[in-house]
């Protein structure tokens, strides 16, 4: 178009009626006349949208799944129907084989313990040299995040959240040593409190000096009041050794964790506490010892020449 004096108008009277209908569209709200010609865009362009989104991250789209995990029963259910569905799509990418491999431990934990969960990606680490052992999720305030949720994944309890954002939040992992958590010793329901050392076992404090316990035995969540900022029964970690009992008390044991906070990818922030306390049920099975082969020998005594057995 030449630059005219009826095509400057023309571009005012453009600019005019831009501004007059921004301005109605503002003062009208929902009731805005140019609400049904958003309504009729977003129907257009946001299947397109979807679509791209789905070819570009499908292992996205399945942790996008955990996280619309809020009720329990039927949603886990489907959860596990959606994640087979995304099994096929992926193929054979070793990257995502592993993802997908942590979202079904993750999903298993959730089922077992009634948590409704929340998954999320951990998109950033703290400094572990520095004052806190922590990492950043892709999940906060827009997903239904809050502080002091308890965070997990396929192998136990990673830590809590600290700090909301928008759409990011901060965990507080387990193995920071401002981190505390109540703890329960498997079967024998003795009580204590874990505290994390950096890239050393868990510290625990039973509260009974004279518990029995030993290496091997283990330990899960005994839950905070309202369940926060802990649910119960989530698995904390392995007892690998035991200081001896010198008269005070309490006794002292450490912990290898469950997590390895070092390869965090998936996990899911506890939106839902379980209705009942899983108690030990969220445990996975204890591995069996291999059996010992033993060889046993059986020395016959030789006879002497006059028939008689020759003595030693």
């Amino acid at each position: 178009m030449r630059d005219t004096r009826e095509s400057r108008l023309l571009l005012v009277l453009l600019i005019a009626i831009a501004f007059a209908l921004i301005t109605v569209d503002i003062r009208g709200g929902q009731d805005s006349p140019v609400e049904g010609a958003r309504q009729a865009a977003a129907t257009v362009f946001g299947p397109i949208e979807n679509g791209v989104s789905s070819a570009v991250d499908p292992v996205g789209n399945a942790i996008a799944a955990v996280r619309d995990s809020g009720s329990r029963h039927d949603r886990i259910a489907q959860l596990e129907r959606d994640n087979a569905a995304l099994k096929a799509k992926l193929g054979s990418d070793d990257r995502n084989r592993s993802r997908l491999k942590q979202l079904d431990k993750m999903i298993r934990v959730a089922g077992e313990g009634q948590y409704g969960i929340k998954g999320a990606e951990v998109i950033g680490i703290g400094a572990a040299q520095g004052f806190s052992w922590t990492v950043t999720i892709d999940v906060g305030a827009n997903d239904g995040i809050k502080r002091d949720m308890t965070v997990l994944n396929g192998d136990g309890l990673v830590g809590r959240v600290t700090t909301v954002g928008p759409d990011t939040s901060t965990v507080l992992l387990a193995n920071d040593p401002d981190f505390t958590v109540g703890t329960r010793m498997e079967g024998s329901d003795e009580l204590g409190f874990a505290s994390g050392q950096g890239d050393r076992p868990l510290r625990v404090q039973l509260l009974n000096a004279k518990a029995d316990v030993k290496k091997g035995d283990r330990l899960v969540t005994f839950g905070s009041e309202a369940d926060k900022p802990f649910v119960p029964g989530v698995p904390v970690g392995v007892v690998s050794r035991v200081d001896p009992s010198g008269g005070d008390l309490t006794r002292t044991i450490y912990v290898t964790p469950f997590v390895s906070f070092t390869k965090l990818d998936v996990v899911g922030v506890v939106v839902q506490a379980p209705k009942k306390d899983p108690r030990d049920t969220v445990l996975p099975p204890k591995p069996q010892p291999t059996p010992t082969p033993t060889v046993t020998v059986t020395v016959t005594p030789s006879a002497s020449a006059d028939g008689g057995q020759q003595t030693p």
